[in-house]
């Protein structure tokens, strides 16, 4: 299993963590004098990851709201990355802050947890870092096996080593993280804390594919068949379910849940008939959420069989919808807030 570095680099060139802050990077904000949050001005950032990854373009796109385009060579490209700017940030530059990674679902992108919850309200005063990655439309949270031969994509490079050191030279990103994702962002949350133990100290997933080799009535696998649908090799992500076992196990919650023991976990979906968060007239989800649903059924079993700490909310009809997940982050940010150290700023 790759393991990012997880010590606090120094700045670049000698430069002390609070003047890299303060530093402007030339892009799509190119002058911008101040980000606005709460009725704070602004700092940034230009100090790149120590694996080349660098930051070439910010904007401002609300009040506490800052896009990062970030040049990264895990993935051969440029990456957006949303930030929800906790209030103080900007006059406490010397202070770091607890972070929450939220990861969206396959076809989305970074904007959606912004675009489709309350999010930025929900969060404003409760003294986080919200990291909104982008994860491509489906990236599936992993560096791609690509029949043995590696290069690109490498989400999870990208993720947990360049941004992560990005944001933690240049952006106040402390040491305490949670991580939380709907769907396709359920699994990448969950393999993420399985994967790299100690780097998140709690994890969510809401509708999330927690049993990546999971089939259910349909024969195959969901994820292939996602892939196959957007004109994708389903076998470029992990290779062969059966030839390649041992990589699909690395990279399946239901699989690695040993290795979430000891930090608190909370797994939510509904089971595809409409619920009362459902328009009217809403027809029956007749495929991902009642597969997301079985999937988090056997996670939530085995988690507990490994006697791990775990919040289920397996509250059965509810589809595979933004209202729902919406109301899964209202119901989970305590607990994942209260694992990081979070709460109303003080």
């Amino acid at each position: 299993m790759p393991k990012p570095e997880n010590d606090r680099q120094p700045a670049v060139n000698g430069a002390s963590t609070e003047t890299t802050r303060r530093r402007f990077v030339l892009g799509a904000a190119a002058g911008m004098a101040s980000i606005a949050l709460c009725g704070a001005t602004g700092r940034a950032s230009a100090a790149p990851s120590g694996t080349g990854a660098v930051v070439v373009g910010e904007r401002q796109v609300g009040d506490g709201v800052l896009d990062l385009a970030v040049l990264s060579p895990a993935l051969g490209t440029t990456a957006m990355v949303r930030l929800l700017l906790p209030e103080g940030w900007t006059s406490s530059p010397s202070r770091t802050w607890p972070v929450l990674y939220l990861l969206h679902g396959a076809g989305d992108d970074y904007t959606s947890w912004t675009r489709s919850t309350d999010v930025t309200r929900l969060t404003c005063g409760k003294g986080m870092l919200v990291v909104m990655p982008s994860g491509g439309r489906n990236g599936f949270y992993s560096d791609w096996l690509n029949y043995g031969a590696g290069g690109t994509p490498k989400w999870e490079t990208f993720h947990l080593t360049e941004l992560r050191q990005l944001l933690e030279r240049g952006y106040g990103a402390g040491s305490e993280r949670a991580i939380a994702g709907l769907s396709m962002g359920g699994l990448g949350a969950m393999a993420y804390a399985a994967r790299h133990p100690g780097m998140f100290v709690a994890a969510a997933s809401y509708s999330g594919v927690v049993h990546t080799t999971y089939q259910g009535a349909r024969g195959s696998s969901l994820i292939q068949g996602v892939l196959i649908k957007e004109g994708l090799d389903p076998f470029a992500l992990w290779g062969d379910p059966q030839l390649n076992a041992d990589v699909w196990a690395a990279h399946n919650p239901y699989a690695l849940a040993p290795q979430l023991t000891g930090i608190p976990l909370y797994v939510a979906c509904g089971n595809g008939q409409p619920g009362p968060l459902d328009p009217p007239g809403t027809p029956p989800d007749p495929l991902i959420e009642p597969l997301c649903g079985e999937m988090s059924t056997a996670f939530v079993q085995r988690l507990r069989e490994v006697g791990a700490t775990v919040t289920a909310d397996l509250y059965g009809p509810g589809t595979h919808s933004w209202p729902w997940w919406q109301r899964d982050l209202h119901r989970s940010l305590p607990l994942l807030a209260n694992a990081i150290g979070s709460g109303a700023d003080g």
